[in-house]
């Protein structure tokens, strides 16, 4: 057997292991192992395996994870972001489908402190739908708005994913944030814009709200989102102005976290404990996790498929919007059996090469990829975000009433990430300004 069908055949154990439920940390270890012991011995096999632990860990960059995910935790179980939903729900309350809209409008707010589609999901979840049921909205927008509200997390900076993305590609973390903007601004706008629609077409998905909302309320509530709005300005004030580096901003971000819920009141044992652990178990999965997919690397260059498959798309002459589509296919199929750290990192090591030779901005394609992760996360079987909303109402809404309700999500993802297609300078146009 040729170098070459090792290294294929090993592709297709790893997604043959991974699609019967093997952890995918060990099928990308296991395969990669066993593939570079049968193409270099023993020896090798061993010493690459050695050598690529300690390098991934040791990467400077990657304190940035648990940094950031510390500071997402500390925010959601101190409920530093609850006055951000409050303030939104004061402000956009009389618009068709008010609620529906704040929990898009709140998603996007606590995005910027949670960097975690899943953390963004439930905690407005817990918030808003119990709100919009006592209010007469029907389930399905409830809790689609919810779902789908909640792939913003992995948008707007600090984005674990986009983060990830940046360490593998070796592409600066604060331009993929910058992009990241722009892309979760769209996706928040197109979700209001699919809202307003559906409820003017069908005032009983949301009946407007006859609670009136007095002035005292908005000044409370704006008073509410002192919080987040601080620690807002800290980490991404100093971010983008250059005061501190994307590796930086998340322990200053952990740091101020701890500080403001402090200040707020809210910091308890309890709290820091949950934040601790929670960090502490979801930063070791990632690790595992990126370690495998770093072995697969090594491989596949081993084994000289990704030299092959990187030929193989120039000879072709691809333009880089045919490989988007080529991406889009990929990605939006993966999403129904994978959960997108996953696919993310089963994926990379195969398509990086093929995106390299293309010419066009990688902020552009991780950016892209990312948003096609996310819509993996309300997209039926799988459907994390889905799982995550329904774990929270309990036997209020059944599963398959969720998954009608994001419908209408998707359809409009789809069109956004046409438009991040067709064009792309609505992702790198941020990062090219700031860049200069």
């Amino acid at each position: 057997m040729t170098d070459l069908m090792i290294g294929f055949t090993g592709i297709g154990v790893a997604v043959f292991l991974i699609l019967a439920r093997i952890p995918i940390a060990v099928a990308l270890i296991s395969v990669s192992f066993v593939g570079i012991f049968v193409l270099l011995g023993e020896r090798a096999a061993f010493g690459i395996l050695s050598a690529v632990v300690y390098d991934f860990i040791a990467k400077w960059t990657l304190t940035s994870i648990p940094m950031f995910l510390l500071m997402g935790f500390v925010c959601f179980h101190a409920g530093l972001t609850r006055g951000l939903f409050n303030m939104c729900r004061v402000f956009l309350a009389r618009l068709p489908g008010g609620l529906a809209i704040t929990a898009v409008a709140g998603s996007a707010g606590f995005a910027t402190v949670s960097g975690s589609s899943v953390a963004c999901a439930a905690a407005m979840g817990r918030i808003a739908v119990p709100e919009m049921l006592r209010l007469g909205y029907k389930p399905e927008l409830a809790t689609g708005s919810i779902a789908a509200a909640g792939t913003i997390g992995a948008l707007i900076p600090p984005s674990i994913l986009l983060i990830l993305f940046g360490i593998f590609t070796q592409t600066p973390i604060s331009l993929l944030f910058l992009g990241g903007i722009g892309a979760g601004i769209i996706t928040a706008l197109s979700y209001v814009f699919i809202i307003i629609l559906r409820v003017r077409r069908d005032p009983s998905l949301a009946p407007m709200s006859a609670e009136p909302i007095t002035a005292e309320e908005r000044r409370q509530a704006i008073r509410e989102t002192w919080p987040t709005l601080l620690l807002i300005a800290v980490v991404f004030g100093g971010l983008f102005s250059g005061i501190f580096t994307a590796t930086e901003a998340g322990a200053v971000g952990a740091l101020a976290s701890f500080v403001i819920a402090a200040m707020n009141r809210t910091l308890t044992r309890r709290v820091a404990w949950d934040a601790i652990t929670e960090t502490t178990y979801t930063t070791a999965s990632i690790f595992v996790i990126t370690i495998g997919a770093n072995l697969l690397t090594r491989f596949l260059s081993v084994s000289d498929v990704a030299n092959v498959m990187s030929q193989a798309v120039i000879s072709f002459g691809a333009e880089p919007w045919i490989l988007a589509c080529g991406l889009v296919l990929l990605y939006l199929a993966l999403g129904l059996i994978l959960e997108p750290m996953g696919a993310l990192l089963l994926t990379l090591p195969v398509v990086l090469p093929v995106m390299e030779s293309s010419g066009a901005s990688m902020i552009w394609y991780g950016v892209l990829i990312v948003k096609l992760l996310e819509m993996g996360m309300i997209t039926p079987p799988v459907g994390l975000n889905v799982f995550v909303v329904k774990s929270v109402v309990g036997d209020l809404v059944p599963t398959s009433a969720i998954f009608r309700g994001i419908l209408w999500f998707l359809l409009i993802d789809l069109v956004v990430v046409g438009l991040m297609i067709a064009f792309p300078s609505l992702v790198t146009m941020i990062p090219e300004l700031l860049a200069e």
